[in-house]
């Protein structure tokens, strides 16, 4: 099979950690690729996501490795593979693939954290307010590409209803809330929506009032995935041209604290919705 032009986010991430593991056992690509009988092409295509790997190869590969970090292990395993036929495989080709990989990061994830300053959360959004905000897209988006970025976000949130719930925390600041995307009566449905959310068991959401004064990484959206193990949890920030995906040890500790700051400075929920609840009677 040959390499995979456009390999995902995820399968990125997989070869990266596995990339991890042979540096850390002392082994170049050659030799690796010498123990699975591969070549070191191979073994290079593999840690950058261009080619797959079974689980079976997988454990064989940590196994050589000398990775004794058996849960580590399985979650990698449970990475390999195709890329399967999930929900966003049908926008491929149609919207950029950094918003497939953010779909497939929270479907993956075990737990999420997200820190809003200037828009509110994508898996909150309605469906008016997400239509206002691509509609102000730079440049501007034709009508048929804003729809289907609309229907891609909203069906994002399926993550917060399966069966297995999924808990999300989310401090969304002031100057997010207060913001009129699509006008007054948009606005006051997308604020009770969120409200209604709040009181979901699985759901958190934390007000960041203009009063808190100042707080670390003001104007950056941050949204935190905690995966099947610490070392496989990722941050993905908003820059101009998409997402940008970051797991450096260095960077996940750095946003954990930013995160933990923004949270220890919010209301506690139940103000939260009563300041969301206002926020909503006042327009």
């Amino acid at each position: 099979m040959p390499p995979r032009n456009d390999p995902t986010a995820r399968q990125q991430r997989l070869g990266s950690e596995l990339r991890k593991l042979r540096e850390r056992a002392g082994l170049t690509a050659s030799a690796a690729g010498a123990l699975l009988g591969a070549d070191q092409a191979r073994i290079s295509n593999i840690e950058a996501g261009r080619v797959g790997i079974s689980a079976a190869r997988l454990r064989t590969l940590a196994g050589h490795y000398d990775c004794t970090d058996q849960v580590l292990i399985d979650a990698l395993a449970a990475m390999a593979g195709g890329r399967g036929r999930f929900w966003w495989e049908e926008y491929r080709g149609v919207l950029p693939n950094g918003l497939l990989d953010l779909a497939e990061l929270e479907h993956h994830a075990v737990k999420m954290r997200t820190g809003q300053t200037a828009t509110l959360p994508g898996l909150f959004q309605t469906v008016d307010h997400s239509r206002a905000l691509f509609q102000q897209a730079m440049p501007p988006l034709p009508p048929h590409e804003v729809e289907h970025r609309v229907s891609h976000r909203i069906k994002r949130q399926v993550v917060l209803h399966r069966d297995h719930l999924l808990d999300y925390t989310a401090v969304i600041h002031e100057a997010a809330l207060r913001m009129q995307f699509g006008g007054r009566n948009a606005t006051r449905a997308q604020l009770e929506h969120i409200l209604a959310l709040s009181e979901r068991d699985n759901v958190t959401v934390l007000v960041l009032p203009f009063e808190a004064g100042v707080f670390p990484a003001p104007g950056q959206t941050i949204f935190y995935a905690t995966g099947p193990v610490p070392q496989l949890d990722t941050v993905q920030i908003d820059e101009a041209h998409g997402p940008v995906f970051l797991d450096s040890a260095g960077k996940l500790e750095t946003y954990r604290s930013i995160l933990d700051r923004m949270e220890a400075l919010a209301l506690k929920p139940e103000k939260s919705r009563d300041f969301i609840r206002d926020i909503a009677q006042s327009l």
